[in-house]
């Protein structure tokens, strides 16, 4: 095959050109994203029962839907959680090899066989099914420049001119406004009721004639009679629309003309739909829409699509309105992208410098350099046609790949140079001569590098997608650069190399001193190659004591999943004492806007504020404020990183004494939770009770808070909460003729707030409230003012059929897969392994009372099935090697001579990780595969050659000392043009360097012990084994020999 491309050099050209076409047509079309869609899908229940406390909804909503939830594909785990405002969500997390298309209708088919259990008041409201990621991909702010608007008129205009723009951009899940439209209040006074003898049931009645659309059909209808001329629609009465209007509606009217209005018993105004949210925006009002991304969509696309949106709308907005984006997920992705992109020319440039410094011509150095570009864009081409994306794991793959795809074309020119200066060939027939010595170690390098990596993409999981995409890169990557080395290298060889005349060590300046310097390592190493291999047992012992070294130290790498990244943005969340107010929250909150807006003020771009909701659930007595960092290229200091910023907010909120706050950082991989650290569910498993339950979360708060490997553990929902109870007496209710429902609507409509019907405010349909007017709710003596009418028509106060008493319930009830739980969050201390924190909470929940158990989720579900699978990655792939080797070599013993080196490479990459503190992560472990591949390539290049030699009759030792010298330049070359150029990705900074920092490192260190260790160790083995099993060889020959010819 090289031959045929040797004498065409043109088709050779155009087959290279048509791998780069189809590479470069595809790179345009390949979505960029941070990392493949790793998080598994899931799909979301959404039901509301108004006004029922959290253990109401529990009951009657909650368990109802989960028990039909069975019979699902691929079902991971079910998590739900029912609040005091009358939500209940369930989310099912299913595992990521199912379609969230069929997983939605699944659950939406299961759901109908709980429908017609669920009350009518929910279901009336509609139970909603989505799919969407459970973590914010922005939240874009709104605020009023000028002051002109306030908090409610901002939130009005954005519910009803942006959210439904917003909600309808391709690949937004779902949004949420923190604010509310407007609302026409009608806030009552009880006093002035009760002198005109009005009850609360009157005032709906009233509001619902008088404010209603009627529709009276038309005049002249057909049939008509004969010559009617006129055809007109009548409209009788429509909604109101104005404050006046609703204040004018008649209560009742005597018999002596005297009217009592709805204006007389209370306040009416245009104001918000509900009042439980309060957003800020650097210390001015604000209110923002929080966007979920759709599950499986492009998370760039999808921001860029939403700002393009906003762009379009801006022009209509009103005046002084300015957009903010507090919280945007997306600039971390394309600035990470940007920061590999960068360290893959970097590494180009490397690798070229350090080939030119080898083969000092250019015309030698252009030819795999030409190769680069030919691999790089048909690598592109190939993934498009896997449908996978640009992103850092994919980019990841190519730096590596550049290391490994000039290798191959290195290999080639180098030993055409050999054979042209060793055997004074021209450069046709020396390439001729050349591939037939090498075509057979090039295609047995592809084989074991893509034997190392294959196995990796086809694990389960998270993990498994990550690799996937990685292995798929890499094992392409290979491919091509094999053919680009048997068809278009050997053809730019023959055509553009020139016989070189002078000896290379006769050179002048830098180049005939590196020349030099090289030849007397090459015969410094060749003596020790022959000192090594006379003293076989003692370097074997010396190769034993590093193996053992290799077991001990990489036992003690803490384990880990993903780096922490510093991502430009993070949140800091407060949670008030159970039942404090919105005020109070509010106060706190403005604490935080000072604390980052003065003392954090080099490294904060911006902050929002929400009081009223929490990732630990809304309520009054929580908020949350995400926190937009500079960007990187601002933020150079150690002291300006993310965790820094977090360090200090720790110190600075240890001060406020009257509220509970954490600052946290998102998690490496957005989509799996909303912080960092772990994430954790204690689950009643012996059915022991709420109180029970919280009474051992509190006992594993206290043990965790005394533990030094766990910091910032925390619970992640709301403490039980004072409760008024009110109990009607249905005996004396009955005595006294008043009717139940009465009693309860008026309860209702006070103390809540009743919605009675819409109204219409430009043209919007909008809704109409009636509630208690403030002052007559806030204590529960105010009970006292609110009145019924019984069936004789006399008013009774509801105080003298009903008694209070106060109580404690939880505002937020969850459960986990079927049970009672409580989520906990936290997170290991600095220096600490998240896996060795998550092994600390597993012995803390060991020792509370039976009955509790402990389940993962989210992130650290993943990383406990990612943690397990590492060694059996590495145990596959070395056995997959090793085959690889004996079907190359027919021979079981070479590939063991092999094999043996890989544990040094190994042991290079533990001890620069070690060096560094770096965790045996994910992309540890990916560095580990390389290294694996790596130090096996070194080995067979000088494998090969021995065994040539020793077939073609050199004595053993002396083939091996030989292959030994002829292999050294391409394997230092080989080897420094890798460690080169993955030098870039070790010392990088800035938006995603904790990725690119964990494979360099590990890359390196592995690479730079398998040549140094390699090159002394190989022969020995060799010798070791050929010897050996030649000695059992010779012994067979002769006793066959001896069988077939008896002496004579």
């Amino acid at each position: 095959m090289a031959k045929f491309f040797i004498d065409r050099p043109v088709f050779a050209w155009v087959v290279a050109l048509v791998i780069m076409l189809a590479g470069g047509l595809s790179l345009w079309q390949l979505p960029i994203e941070q990392y493949p869609s790793i998080a598994p899908p899931s799909v979301e229940i959404e039901a509301t029962y108004p006004g029922a406390s959290a253990q109401t909804v529990e009951n009657t909503v909650t368990q109802v839907i989960e028990q039909q939830m069975n019979g699902l594909d691929y079902l991971r785990y079910m998590s739900s959680t029912s609040s005091g405002n009358g939500q209940a969500t369930v989310t099912l997390t299913f595992e990521p090899e199912a379609n969230p298309d069929i997983a939605q209708v699944q659950v939406q088919n299961k759901l109908q066989a709980a429908m017609s259990s669920l009350p009518t008041e929910v279901q009336q409201q509609g139970v909603t099914v989505s799919k969407s990621s459970g973590s914010f991909l922005m939240v874009v702010g709104f605020v009023s420049a000028d002051g002109s608007m306030d908090a409610e008129d901002l939130s009005d205009f954005v519910v009803s001119s942006v959210e439904d723009p917003i909600a309808r951009v391709n690949g937004v899940g779902s949004v949420q406004v923190f604010g509310a439209q407007h609302a026409m209040r009608i806030w009552l006074d009880p006093n002035k009721m009760l002198s005109y003898n009005l009850t609360v049931m009157d005032v709906n009645n009233a509001i619902e004639a008088q404010n209603t659309e009627v529709t009276a059909g038309q005049i002249g209808g057909a049939p008509s009679i004969d010559g009617q001329q006129i055809n007109a629609t009548i409209t009788a009465q429509s909604k109101l629309q104005t404050v006046d209007e609703f204040s004018n509606i008649l209560l009742r009217v005597e018999t002596d003309g005297s009217q009592v209005r709805l204006g007389d018993v209370a306040r009416i105004e245009i104001g918000g739909e509900s009042y439980n949210i309060v957003g800020r925006y650097n210390a001015q009002s604000a209110t923002g829409i929080g966007i979920n991304l759709a599950t499986g969509a492009n998370a760039l696309d999808t921001a860029d699509a939403v700002k393009a949106r906003l762009a379009e709308l801006k022009p209509f907005f009103p005046q002084g309105i300015e957009i903010v984006y507090p919280y945007d997920t997306t600039p971390f992705v394309e600035v990470s992208i940007e920061e590999v992109v960068h360290t893959l020319f970097e590494a180009i440039v490397l690798v070229f410098l350090v080939m030119f410094l080898f083969l000092q011509n250019w015309r030698a150095t252009l030819i795999p350099t030409i190769a680069v570009p030919v691999v790089l864009l048909g690598t592109f081409g190939i993934l498009a046609a896997f449908g996978y994306s640009i992103n850092t794991l994919t980019m990841f793959a190519m730096v590596l790949a550049i290391g490994l795809l000039v290798d191959d074309a290195i290999v080639v020119v180098e030993n055409v140079e050999r054979v042209m200066h060793e055997d004074g060939l021209p450069p046709r027939e020396a390439t001729r001569k050349s591939m037939g010595q090498i075509t057979g170690a090039l295609i047995g390098i592809a084989l074991v590098l893509s034997a190392v990596f294959v196995p990796m993409a086809f694990f389960a999981g998270s993990t498994g997608a990550i690799y996937r995409q990685f292995s798929v890169t890499i094992v392409s990557a290979m491919a091509l650069s094999v053919v680009v080395a048997i068809v278009l290298t050997p053809a730019l060889c023959a055509t553009m190399l020139k016989p070189g005349h002078e000896d290379p060590s006769k050179k002048k300046g830098p180049f005939g001193w590196f020349n030099r310097g090289f030849d007397k390592t090459n015969n410094f190493y060749q003596g020790s190659v022959g000192h090594v291999v006379n003293r076989k047992w003692r370097y074997l012992f010396v190769y034993g004591i590093l193996v053992a070294a290799l077991i001990a130290l990489f036992g003690r790498l803490p384990g880990s999943f993903l780096p922490e990244e510093d991502q430009g943005i993070m949140f800091a969340m407060v949670q008030l004492p159970a039942g404090a107010s919105q005020e109070r929250t509010v106060d706190v909150l403005k604490k935080l806007e000072t604390h980052f807006m003065e003392n954090e003020a080099e490294n904060i771009d911006g902050l929002f504020t929400v009081a009223g909701f929490s990732f630990a659930g809304s309520g009054q007595n929580a908020g949350i404020a995400f926190v937009n960092l500079k960007d990187w290229s601002e933020r150079t200091r150690p002291d300006q990183s993310v965790d820094a910023v977090i360090g200090r907010a720790y110190g600075a909120f240890a001060g406020i004494r009257e509220a509970m706050v954490f600052a946290f950082a998102p998690p490496a991989i957005i989509e799996l939770g909303t912080a960092n650290g772990f994430d954790l569910q204690l689950v009643d498993r012996g059915g022991i009770g709420h109180d029970a339950l919280i009474a051992a979360r509190n006992q594993l708060l206290g043990m965790a808070s005394q533990d030094p490997r766990l910091v910032g553990v925390r619970p992640n929902g709301l403490n039980d909460t004072p409760q008024l109870n009110v109990n009607i007496d249905q005996e004396k209710a009955s005595a006294l003729g008043v009717s139940i429902a009465d009693i309860n609507q008026t309860l209702a409509a006070a103390w809540g707030s009743s919605y009675v019907n819409d109204f219409i405010e430009n043209g919007r349909v909008k809704r109409v409230y009636m509630q208690a007017d403030a002052k007559y709710r806030m204590m529960p003596e105010d009970m006292d003012y609110w009145y019924v009418r019984n069936q004789m028509g006399e008013m009774v106060p509801i105080s003298a059929v009903s008694t209070s008493e106060w109580t404690y319930g939880s505002p937020r009830l969850e459960r986990f897969n079927g049970l009672s739980s409580l989520n906990i969050q936290g997170s290991a201390a600095p220096g600490v392994a998240s896996g060795d924190a998550m092994n600390a909470m597993q012995e803390l929940v060991n020792k509370l009372p039976g009955g509790i158990g402990l389940e993962w989720q989210g992130l650290s579900y993943e990383e406990r099935e990612a943690g397990e699978q590492g060694p059996a990655l590495y145990a596959l792939s070395m056995i997959v090697v090793f085959l690889c080797l004996a079907a190359l070599y027919e021979s079981w013993a070479i590939p063991i001579s092999v094999m043996m080196v890989v544990p040094l490479g190994v042991l290079g990459a533990v001890i620069a990780a070690m060096l560094r503190g770096l965790p045996d992560d994910v992309y540890f472990q990916v560095a580990i595969l390389t290294t694996i591949g790596l130090s096996a390539k070194n080995a067979i290049l000088i494998v090969e050659f021995a065994r040539e030699l020793y077939d073609q009759g050199m004595g053993l030792l002396e083939a091996t000392v030989e292959a030994a010298r002829q292999r050294l330049r391409p394997i230092i070359m080989t080897s420094m043009a890798f460690t080169l150029g993955v030098v870039p990705l070790a010392i990088s900074t800035g938006a995603g360097a904790g990725a690119r920092v964990a494979v360099g490192t590990g890359v390196m260190g592995g690479m730079i012990a398998a040549t140094v260790l390699a090159i002394f160790f190989v022969p020995l083995f060799f010798v070791l084994i050929v010897g050996t099993f030649a000695k059992n060889r010779k012994k067979k020959d002769e006793v066959q020999a001896a069988h077939e010819h008896p002496a004579e």
